[in-house]
């Protein structure tokens, strides 16, 4: 099971969950905080951006936990779009030409997973995406949901924990419905109080 003291849980191996609710409501503190709680304990963590670049995201990973030496990896999409574009790959991070390139993201994740699960011989792999509603923004329902279904049995194939955050006000239900079915539980934010925890096995 992984120990999720920012949830007050326990959530087992190979679960995703989405991490729903308005904007300014924390949900990707929130999936930082789980990270580093990963981290502190020796355990992989991979973070896809679709918002800030690596570098900022590192930075703010850093102020939580201190990650140097430690397997913890960013796959951004976000920093070649901005026109930079001399930035190479490295054991830390590695780039996609945007968000629309979901099979870019995908075996980008895929090397890292490898790298941590296989290779290091890493158990315990925390896994955040920020934000699906993004990848909404650039392509449609159908496509998202196909790439998230493969992303989340990537996931599960290597009892991870993957943990994908989501804008619920820039969606209608039907979306969100739809997203739903691919999750093991779903983490939702409020603007005043703590999230609540709907797990399956709950």
């Amino acid at each position: 099971m992984y120990e999720v003291d920012a949830l007050d849980t326990r959530i087992s191996p190979g679960s995703n969950v989405l991490v729903s609710g308005p904007p300014l409501t924390g949900k990707r503190e929130l999936a930082l905080d789980v990270l580093a709680e990963g981290t502190r304990r020796g355990e992989g963590a991979i973070m896809v951006t679709t918002k800030d670049g690596a570098k900022r995201l590192l930075e703010r990973y850093g102020r939580r936990v201190d990650y140097e030496g430690k397997p913890v990896a960013v796959v951004d999409t976000v920093t070649r779009q901005q026109g930079v574009g001399d930035v190479r790959d490295d054991d830390r991070i590695k780039y996609t030409s945007s968000p629309v390139d979901m099979t870019g993201i995908g075996i980008k994740l895929s090397e890292f997973l490898e790298e941590f699960y296989q290779n290091r011989r890493i158990e315990r792999n925390r896994i955040m995406v920020h934000s699906l509603s993004t990848l909404l923004m650039y392509s449609d329902l159908q496509t998202v949901f196909r790439f998230l279904h493969v992303f989340t049995g990537r996931i599960q194939s290597v009892d991870g924990l993957g943990l994908y955050c989501i804008d619920s006000t820039a969606h209608d239900d039907q979306t969100l419905n739809t997203l739903k079915q691919l999750f093991d539980g779903v983490v939702e934010t409020h603007e005043e109080g703590e999230p609540t925890v709907r797990l399956a096995e709950a």
